[in-house]
């Protein structure tokens, strides 16, 4: 990714992104084979990666022969998937241009529109004739590199622009946080937090060179919120809410009214009262994990 932003940084304000329909579908297994081949003197390994490639596939209980494609999931797949791409990054190469590829993710750099379109047409008879692939025209697209995504990251639109964390990435961790909270309401807060740790650091991890911190301020903010929201649930009656936020060190007037208000948790989770009774304070002590200090920590660290 750093390198896909000194691409942009240096003038190449278009990204080809192409997308392989079904890389891992399509393998075709005698052109595999011959690239082996070229690579591996010892014949019993290539029978063996025959064998591994023909595995059967269990279809509604029955197993269906493979005449395609690379075993999903399996250890070695990744590894001759790239075995086979490597002709098209030699491809890339050949012709002088700028490039990020993981797996079947591919970013392509250049100059212009019209270039990227010319080079992506050019890349679907590339990849159609010599690697017998099909390039995704649906997915694919010339555009400015902020409109796309590259393994979750994108860019700002500076002249100088800086990593941030795709839309498709933030929504995809907003919709785990709420999938994990949505049971949360039995139990305490100590608990949900714990449960949802791991998941914040194995997360914070993966975007630690992200560069635009409003996003992780922002998640940090709206996990509070969703937290407060389930504390102000399992009050439940006004008696209660009264008593625990002035168990927080609310007034006795403050609590009363604020238990009182008639309005929805939603806006009583992200009201004043519960922002002075549970700061961010408070769920630091209780080891929430802040998406921002982590990722700032990590980059700190590297």
């Amino acid at each position: 990714m750093l390198r896909a932003q000194e691409y942009v940084a240096s003038g190449k304000r278009w990204v080809v992104d192409m997308d392989l329909e079904k890389l891992f579908d399509r393998v075709n297994h005698d052109l595999l084979m011959s690239k082996l081949a070229k690579r591996i003197g010892d014949q019993r390994v290539l029978v063996l990666i025959r064998r591994y490639l023909r595995a059967g596939m269990m279809t509604d209980g029955l197993v269906q022969p493979r005449a395609e494609g690379t075993p999903q999931g399996g250890p070695l797949s990744p590894l001759l998937s790239n075995i086979l791409l490597a002709d098209l990054d030699r491809e890339l190469e050949r012709r002088g241009h700028a490039f990020c590829r993981y797996a079947d993710d591919c970013n392509i750099y250049v100059g212009s529109a019209r270039a990227g379109v010319e080079l992506l047409s050019s890349l679907t008879v590339f990849l159609r004739e010599r690697l017998k692939l099909t390039v995704n025209q649906a997915k694919s697209a010339v555009a400015r590199p902020w409109q796309r995504k590259l393994l979750g990251y994108s860019m700002t639109w500076h002249q100088k622009p800086k990593l941030r964390i795709a839309t498709s990435s933030l929504q995809k961790l907003t919709a785990k946080v709420r999938l994990l909270l949505r049971t949360a309401r039995g139990r305490s807060v100590p608990a949900t937090i714990q449960e949802l740790t791991p998941v914040l650091r194995g997360w914070a991890a993966y975007f630690k060179l992200a560069q635009a911190k409003a996003a992780l301020q922002a998640l940090d903010g709206w996990m509070r919120h969703k937290l407060r929201g389930v504390l102000w649930r399992q009050w439940k009656r006004p008696r209660t809410r009264q008593r625990e936020l002035m168990r927080r060190g609310l007034s006795r007037e403050r609590a009363w009214r604020s238990a009182n208000n008639g309005r929805g948790p939603w806006w009583n989770a992200g009201a004043s009262h519960m922002n002075a009774a549970l700061p961010k304070s408070w769920f630091a002590a209780l080891g929430l994990v802040s998406l921002l200090d982590t990722v700032q920590r990590l980059q700190r660290a590297s």
